[in-house]
């Protein structure tokens, strides 16, 4: 100890100890945050929360449409927070014990098991059956026996009691009162699916006896060709198939090519009808090039009759061996006469359709094709508001598609 030390005033000895460790600004802010983090570390690890902090709601939901869902405490939905068969409790619902009857479901419901993740414990569940669902029951078009599964999704098939997706499919035909045997007219108006505003067009002016063509690549197009069955129309698949000029003219993604091996166009074809059910048969969608050469067409036809389909040719080719390999694959079979829209104006339209009636008187059957123009759309739709008073008749394609003879 030294004289200073003895001689200094009681106290500064203690100062200077202070000024030797000195603790800056930053370093507080670190350590601070060294301690928070290390409470968040041990909160994540010892808190029982498997969810992670994701927030969670519980709603009720009314099951039974047209009905208004009462969230007042003491009026909650009874088939959601009160026991009711589409109640759900969650993992801690207490399972059926051994030996205990489980009730049957409801009528036009489902049961889902849902299992927990933590525990593994088991949850029935009854929920009502969507409505495509319950409609199948009922035996309506897409009942499942009409359905193949794929990889590429499902594509139709004959059902196993031999019934045909284009006969389960059909529209009936209405007869005009007093002339069964009058001349029969089907018009198609394809192009469809793409454009959601051309297609609800379409669906909500024309009659339900015109046949609609679909496309198979409108992100809807699902929904679109189940409104235009609800509204009586029969609906085709347009098929996009090679044209001479591939590709500078190229229909789109999955195009049937001649330069492709047949089981490969089979694999595309099939992509193609996974696109959306309830269809009666396939119509190409230009090909000139595709429908005359018969090693890459004949396969695709034999797979249409195969599938219990119906093929309709636009008629734009000329060459296209349609008619030929159909009737050598006992494949129902028609053909466009007239292309309705080929000059989209309305004096060339009414035109294409006084042809397409003589053809009718002619030979007792024609079938018209168009594009789904507004103006097409709308001179047809004039058209066959009058057509029965001239003694012929509109009917869907399938009154008009026959077994092609072998030539």
């Amino acid at each position: 100890m030294t004289a200073d030390d003895l001689s200094a005033p009681l106290g500064q000895q203690q100062k200077k100890l202070r000024r030797a460790i000195p603790i800056t600004t930053s370093q507080a802010l670190a350590g601070a945050l060294a301690l928070f983090l290390g409470v968040f570390v041990l909160w994540a690890v010892l808190g029982d929360n498997p969810f992670g902090g994701e927030p969670m709601v519980v709603v009720p939901i009314d099951m039974h449409p047209g009905t208004a869902a009462k969230t007042a405490e003491g009026q909650r939905p009874p088939d959601i927070l009160a026991g009711g068969p589409g109640r759900y409790d969650g993992p801690s619902a207490t399972p059926p014990q051994p030996g205990q009857a489980t009730p049957a479901p409801a009528a036009n419901t489902k049961t889902v098991t849902i299992i927990d993740g933590k525990t593994g414990g088991r949850q029935e569940v009854v929920i009502p059956a969507p409505a495509n669902d319950a409609a199948a029951t009922d035996g309506a078009p897409l009942d499942q026996k009409f359905v193949e599964m794929t990889p590429h999704g499902p594509i139709p098939k004959i059902a196993a009691d031999g019934v045909r997706p284009a006969d389960a499919f059909a529209q009936p035909v209405k007869a005009i009162p007093g002339k069964p045997d009058a001349p029969r007219i089907a018009i198609i108006v394809g192009g469809l699916g793409v454009s959601e505003n051309a297609t609800a067009d379409a669906i909500a002016k024309l009659p339900g006896p015109v046949t609609l063509g679909f496309m198979p690549y409108g992100s809807d197009v699902a929904a679109l060709v189940a409104r235009a069955r609800d509204q009586g129309h029969e609906v085709l698949l347009q098929v996009p198939m090679e044209p001479f000029d591939y590709p500078d003219n190229d229909p789109g993604p999955q195009t049937l090519l001649t330069s492709l091996a047949p089981q490969q166009n089979i694999d595309r074809l099939f992509w193609l009808m996974s696109r959306f059910p309830g269809y009666v048969g396939m119509a190409n969608a230009m090909g000139a090039r595709f429908t005359a050469s018969e090693p890459s067409f004949a396969p695709v036809l034999r797979e249409a009759a195969k599938r219990g389909l119906i093929f309709v040719d636009d008629g734009s080719n000329p060459r296209s061996l349609a008619g030929r390999i159909a009737g050598a694959n006992n494949l129902p079979f028609a053909r466009a006469d007239v292309v309705i829209d080929s000059v989209p104006t309305p004096g060339e339209i009414d035109r294409a359709l006084g042809r397409l009636e003589m053809a009718a008187r002619e030979r007792n059957t024609a079938v018209g094709i168009s594009s789904a123009l507004p103006v097409s759309i709308d001179h047809i739709a004039k058209w066959a508001k009058v057509l029965a008073s001239r003694g012929l008749l509109l009917v869907p394609i399938t009154a008009v598609a026959v077994k092609a003879k072998q030539s």
